[in-house]
């Protein structure tokens, strides 16, 4: 452990869960990364062939898929086991849910191609960042949201039900329900109705 981190007894997967400061280049996360990486593959191969296959391997690599989950490859995440994904969700290719802390993603969500939900942080501190010192905040999607193209969603960020983040936006700070949010970063530009 760094002179800057007080030694705890928690290992590097409970401290990383906890959204503490943590080393990714631990013997049981390399692990979990390394599974993460051949489930992926798999996926991907088997998506080509055998959609029921498929989804067996999705549901293995992924903390918990509702039915009617459909994610087209390529998938990239770093665990999978800290992400879950409601029923009637749509994920076009080259989703990057990177789970370093919980990623939850809500029933009916329809995600763009190349969207990227980013967990992890990594120290302002220089000499922290050297060490390979990094934390995370979780991401909530909820229910019935569309994320455009290219949106990228930030380390701690919550999006509320049924609004819309347009294509390439770089969500930076909580959204509320019902809006639809634009830009870098996203601002909010139209209220939509609930109904």
């Amino acid at each position: 452990m760094s002179e800057h981190i007080e030694e705890d007894g928690r290992t590097q997967k409970e401290r990383m869960l906890a959204g503490d400061l943590y080393i990714a280049n631990d013997v049981e996360l390399e692990r979990a990364s390394r599974r993460a990486y051949r489930l992926m593959k798999e996926y991907e191969a088997r998506y080509a062939v055998d959609r029921d296959a498929a989804d067996a391997v999705l549901k293995e690599l992924l903390g918990a898929v509702g039915a009617g989950v459909h994610i087209k490859p390529p998938l990239f995440v770093d665990y999978g086991s800290y992400i879950s994904i409601g029923a009637g969700t749509f994920a076009n290719y080259g989703l990057v849910a990177l789970d370093v802390a919980r990623i939850t993603i809500g029933d009916d969500v329809q995600i763009g191609p190349n969207v990227q939900l980013l967990t992890p942080t990594h120290p302002i501190e220089p000499d922290l960042r050297r060490e390979k010192y990094e934390a995370a905040k979780p991401i909530v999607i909820g229910n019935n949201v569309w994320l455009g193209g290219g949106a990228i969603v930030l380390p701690g960020v919550t999006i509320g039900d049924n609004s819309v983040i347009g294509a390439g936006s770089v969500v930076t700070k909580d959204i509320p329900a019902n809006v639809v949010a634009v830009g870098n970063p996203a601002r909010i530009v139209r209220n939509l109705s609930s109904s």
